[in-house]
């Protein structure tokens, strides 16, 4: 799994015109699923979300990770992530897990992270969304589990 986390200021994600989730200081995920994704490996990246040390410290040096700093944090799927852009001029999406399967483990993600935090939100699987973001530095990194 594959996760694309912006430090944010403030996130939300819109599907059909309305606000489907939204955060205010902390990370935001776009979330790829690939084939031979498993549970694992989505308990391995909610663990990186959790803890990854992005947030700046007293002395401004990034020691502080989401929960540190009571974070939201929003997951989007993201299937595109998951593309092999390695040659040619149009993305191939072999790579990425079959729709159920990125399905069933997005929201295993989703719903292990929702237990494990208060302040989590999402946009919907296989939806069109919007996004939006003030993002935070700006700090962007790929995490992969």
């Amino acid at each position: 799994m594959k996760a694309l986390i912006q430090r944010v200021r403030r996130a939300s994600v819109e599907v059909n015109g309305r606000e489907r989730g939204a955060i205010d200081r902390g990370l935001l995920a776009l979330v790829g699923v690939e084939k031979g994704d498993d549970e694992a490996r989505a308990d391995r990246l909610l663990h990186r979300l959790m803890h990854y040390r992005v947030f700046s410290d007293g002395e401004g040096k990034m020691n502080l990770d989401l929960q540190q700093v009571e974070g939201g944090l929003l997951l989007v799927p993201q299937f595109t992530l998951a593309a092999d852009t390695r040659k040619g001029m149009r993305p191939s999406f072999s790579s990425a897990a079959p729709p159920a399967e990125g399905e069933r483990l997005f929201h295993y993600l989703l719903h292990k992270a929702q237990a494990a935090w208060p302040r989590v939100a999402s946009g919907d699987f296989g939806a069109d969304m919007q996004v939006a973001l003030i993002n935070d530095g700006p700090v962007t990194f790929l995490l992969e589990s």
